[in-house]
């Protein structure tokens, strides 16, 4: 399939209600905010999102989170040499290609693959020659392939400085003993972002989609995955409906390099900060498809 021939550039308009979009782990899971206040989801967060709803779509895909996971592997190791041929592993230029015509998130975001050569096996002591270095050293050199991928993704940032709930809550039943004991003393926290408004941005670069082989195809699986970015993310920290795309913004440049620079293109949008109104400005000779979001 040919691969990505027109440059792309996007952009997520993101409403949120009273849900933690993105937990920090090291603070607590409190929503993720900058030090101006504003509500942050990381790009690992999106891309997570967008990963798991190409699996719901059906594709197939390298990193897959537990929940959403489509096979028998628990790691991604396993799934390389569960999935790769034994040989194709040992060749940088084969892994390289098989890796991203199996993946669509390889040849889409890049990964990268490490593997060890094998050891040797170390002799029963005393029957050494003497002429073995001390340490183990290794039969077959290792492997390291660095797959760079066409698709960027931005942080999302919100467009006001957010407010933030936290609640305690407590344990009602006993997990230990007989469970007969209720445990109410047991503490808990929960968070929330009462309401925010977020944008993040994104692009498409045929020249690095020449070397992964990401196609129209595939950009327009992104494109879905994008409107329907929250489907079938429901959790107690994002209840149904708490979270939802509003718009997404599509330019597609009429030649691989792009007639503008990604950063002026980016610059189109602007949402206003009293009253949430999304102003699309334009440049000549680029079209923006408007998408509502699911």
């Amino acid at each position: 399939m040919e691969s990505l021939k027109n440059k792309i550039d996007f952009a997520v308009v993101v409403k949120v209600k009273n849900a933690n979009p993105n937990g920090d782990p090291l603070n607590g899971n409190r929503p993720r905010t900058n030090y101006d206040g504003l509500g942050e989801l990381s790009d690992v967060c999106v891309k997570r999102k967008i990963r798991n709803r190409l699996i719901d779509n059906g594709f197939d895909i390298f990193v897959q989170s537990d929940d959403k996971r489509k096979d028998d592997y628990r790691s991604l190791r396993q799934r390389a040499e569960g999935v790769l041929k034994k040989e194709t592993l040992k060749d940088e230029k084969k892994l390289r290609e098989d890796a991203c015509k199996q993946w669509i998130d390889v040849r889409a975001f890049g990964q990268v693959f490490a593997f060890e050569g094998e050891k040797k096996e170390k002799k029963p002591k005393g029957q050494e020659s003497g002429n073995e270095p001390k340490a183990e050293g290794k039969d077959s050199k290792g492997v390291s392939v660095g797959i760079r991928g066409p698709v960027s993704i931005h942080p999302a940032f919100s467009i006001n400085p957010v407010s933030i709930t936290s609640e305690q809550i407590t344990k009602s039943v006993s997990g230990e003993g007989d469970g007969s004991k209720r445990g109410s003393d047991t503490m808990g926290t929960k968070h929330r972002v009462d309401f925010g408004v977020y944008a993040f941005y994104g692009s498409m670069n045929p020249q690095l989609a020449s070397l992964t082989g990401f196609s129209d195809n595939d950009a327009n699986a992104i494109k879905e995955a994008l409107r329907t970015l929250f489907l079938n993310d429901e959790s107690s920290a994002r209840p149904a409906g708490s979270m939802e795309v509003v718009k997404l913004l599509w330019w597609k440049h009429n030649n691989n390099n792009g007639q503008y620079s990604t950063a002026k293109v980016h610059r189109l949008l602007s949402v206003d900060p009293n009253t949430y109104e999304i102003k699309v400005d334009s440049l000549e000779g680029l079209e923006c498809e408007q998408i509502e979001g699911l």
